[in-house]
């Protein structure tokens, strides 16, 4: 009894913990909160100065000692107090607190598929210091096929390919279970780091993280366009040390990035290679589902389509895909509590 009226009166909370972004979604709301994973610290006193987009507007543009960083690295804490400090920012938005005797929130989080049961520990671990009164951990591509509305519990295969900006996963789902999947490390922020050593050692010009992002974005493609696309770009110039600007063309940005696509191709390949016979026949009928924001690079779903010869479509919102999922495991835990990861404290809530 008292902890049904916990849990009516907790704003229980979804988070999509992504390495690029942070979504949180707030039972009975919606998603309120979409904001890069990125955290202002001064290292001088070890106070931290800004999260989400105000950090953001920081990057390259601070003295030495502040740094500006994501917590996360591929979907994994690699600073813990920064992330839980990070957690804490964000529920604390979401679960504003007009009395006391309001519990602390349920909070179910996205996470990718290949951590370890560390890497999964250190995000709960986080969670409960920021101040959830119990975690729940689902893996990103469930949560991404749960929030895509996909008919996971029947038993027929969906294949979904959620390209984030830290890790790539690739996974089959029939009844409610992973049947077959793979995680990998390179994914849109890997795709950012490719244009900015190809313009380094193909122009000998050096450019910031986002110049490179916004590269990405207006011209960046996986499969060859019907118009090609040019735009100019301002950097340093490595021989000069002075500013220099050139016109840089989508062909040669598909070139820099295209050994990290065809990593992401041979997962979807090797990962419909793992899937039962009786399964397999299911996809020949039914479409890959491809999300997250790296899905909107244009071409991507065309070039997966040729290399695969199976149907591909993008998601309804991909970037949100996550985040929904999560806030719909919230508004159904009962019925979907079979496709969660639980933990040891969880027996207890």
């Amino acid at each position: 009894m008292l902890g049904n009226l916990f849990n009516f009166w907790s704003k229980d909370i979804g988070i999509d913990l992504g390495t690029a972004n942070t979504l949180v979604y707030v039972r009975g709301k919606g998603i309120i909160i979409n904001e890069p994973s990125i955290v202002a610290v001064n290292q001088k006193t070890g106070q931290i100065l800004a999260i989400g987009h105000e950090a953001r507007k920081m990057v390259g543009r601070t003295p030495g000692y502040i740094v500006v960083s994501r917590p996360l690295v591929a979907g994994v804490v690699s600073d813990f107090e920064i992330t839980e400090q990070m957690l804490r920012y964000f529920i604390d938005r979401a679960h504003e607190k007009t009395f006391s005797i309001i519990p602390r929130p349920r909070v179910v989080i996205g996470i990718p598929a290949g951590v370890t049961e560390v890497e999964k520990r250190a995000v709960e671990d986080a969670a409960y210091n920021a101040g959830a009164r119990a975690v729940y951990l689902i893996e990103e591509p469930m949560a991404a096929a749960v929030g895509a509305r996909l008919p996971i519990q029947e038993a027929a295969a969906n294949l979904i390919v959620d390209i984030g900006g830290g890790t790539t996963d690739v996974a089959v789902i029939s009844m409610g279970g992973v049947v077959a999947s793979r995680s990998l490390r390179i994914a849109g922020d890997k795709l950012t780091e490719d244009i900015s050593r190809y313009i380094r050692e193909e122009h000998n010009m050096l450019i910031g993280e986002a110049t490179a992002e916004n590269i990405k974005l207006a011209i960046g493609s996986a499969y060859p366009l019907a118009e090609e696309l040019s735009m100019p770009i301002r950097g340093r110039d490595l021989l000069t040390g002075l500013p220099k600007e050139i016109n840089i063309h989508s062909e040669e940005i598909r070139k820099a990035g295209q050994r990290s696509i065809r990593s992401i191709i041979i997962a979807i390949r090797s990962t419909i290679e793992e899937t039962p016979p009786e399964l397999i026949a299911d996809l020949l009928n039914r479409s890959i589902f491809i999300t997250g924001g790296g899905s909107l690079l244009r071409g991507l779903d065309e070039l997966i389509s040729h290399e695969t010869k199976l149907p591909v479509k993008i998601v309804d919102d991909p970037m949100t895909s996550v985040v929904r999922g999560c806030g719909l495991v919230l508004e159904h835990i009962d019925s979907l509590k079979s496709v969660l990861v639980w933990t040891p404290k969880e027996a207890y809530i």
